[in-house]
């Protein structure tokens, strides 16, 4: 059995699995929405460690051809319950994912995602559940695995969160050095534009027409993009409309975020965009719909939450100095949070995710088990 506060370090043998782990989960094609063969494996995993797994109905809800997974070790009968959470879809693929490792770095031999966002963690937390199982575990532990994170934590959204009893939980996805502690995510809105003119024939009668797609251009060139301040962030995503080059443009859409730290920033910057868009519509005698929506509510964690202070004990235990971060991007720690569950986003170590040249080290996935059993082993 574990003793609590100390944390047992992985053998050779348990780092050999989990590299195995890792590259079988890899080339398991599972870009959102079409995560259900590597459900089956997770789950069949799980089941074989003896453990009940339960998934859920979600994809009715995110469109995905499968649910989230949870998973339950259970501990002392006087002991706390935490989470360890990571997701099984990734970003499309554009070519095969065969897994190549040279110099102690993993990356795929195409030209395409590997996949370590976010099979890095979900083959950590096997193997420390694998540990945890066979040498007794001092806390519970809620194992999820969720579906479509990669298009708006979709299915961390239509999980029934009334399910978990964790106190808090780790989400083990961002993507950078190890140490990395996100005590800081946006409030991240959504806003569509659909812009309607008057169609006419360009080369007979311009005049007659109201181009859409003109007022939606002079909107975008208004707005303030990109950095707008030390926390906050806004983009024009896409932009589609017309039908042909000889005719006046109708209709256009147009696509944008704007994101930040700060909620009320993040509101007031919304509001600024509606209104400029709405204006430069009204110039170009053209009408605008717009439709916001709040994609992810922010959050922070004091260092002194207990998520933070465990995983910088688990890190300090290790030799590893703890830094503390802010971050533009989201990950399922929001909706976590947002539903009332301290959730830290911890950095796994993997590099340059979304990308053809994604990796990770073996040095880091190995790491990470260590760092995960720290984390179990400070929560108890």
């Amino acid at each position: 059995m574990s003793t609590a506060g100390v944390a047992p370090r992985a053998t050779r043998e348990e780092k050999d699995r989990l590299l195995d782990d890792f590259v079988r989960l890899c080339e398991i094609e599972s870009p959102s929405r079409r995560e259900r063969a590597c459900v089956d494996a997770v789950a069949t995993e799980l089941r074989g460690l003896g453990l009940q797994v339960e998934e859920d109905s979600s994809g009715q809800e995110t469109g995905s051809d499968s649910g989230n997974l949870i998973a339950r070790i259970a501990g002392p009968a006087d002991a706390r319950t935490i989470m360890l959470c990571a997701h099984l879809d990734t970003v499309p693929l554009e070519g095969p994912v065969e897994v190549v490792r040279e110099n102690g770095t993993l990356t795929n031999k195409h030209d395409a995602i590997l996949g370590a966002d976010n099979k890095a963690a979900v083959a950590v937390i096997l193997a420390a559940a694998r540990k945890l199982i066979r040498e007794g575990s001092p806390v519970g532990i809620e194992l999820v695995f969720t579906t479509c994170e990669e298009i708006g934590l979709r299915g961390a959204k239509a999980l029934d969160r009334g399910k978990l009893v964790s106190e808090y939980g780790f989400v083990f996805d961002h993507a950078s050095p190890i140490g990395e502690l996100v005590v800081a995510a946006p409030t991240y809105f959504r806003i569509d534009a659909r812009f309607r003119g008057h169609a006419a024939h360009a080369g007979i009668r311009p005049e007659a027409g109201r181009n859409a797609i003109a007022a939606a251009a002079a909107a975008v060139s208004r707005l303030e993009l990109g950095r707008v301040d030390d926390e906050s962030t806004a983009n024009v995503g896409t932009i589609k409309g017309g039908t042909a080059a000889n005719v006046v443009a109708e209709h256009c859409l147009v696509e944008l975020e704007a994101r930040s730290l700060d909620h009320g920033r993040a509101a007031s910057m919304v509001s600024h965009m509606v209104d400029t868009i709405t204006e430069a519509a009204s110039d170009a005698e053209c009408d605008v719909e717009t439709s916001v929506e709040e994609q992810n509510r922010g959050f922070r964690l004091a260092r002194t939450s207990p998520p933070v202070a465990v995983t910088a004990a688990a890190l300090e235990g290790l030799g590893i100095e703890p830094s503390y971060v802010s971050t533009g991007g989201c990950s399922d720690a929001n909706i976590f949070v947002a539903g009332g569950m301290p959730c830290l986003c911890v950095a796994n170590g993997t590099e340059r995710n979304h990308q053809p040249d994604e990796s990770v080290t073996v040095d880091a996935l190995e790491t990470m088990l260590d760092v995960t059993l720290g984390i179990v082993a400070q929560s108890a």
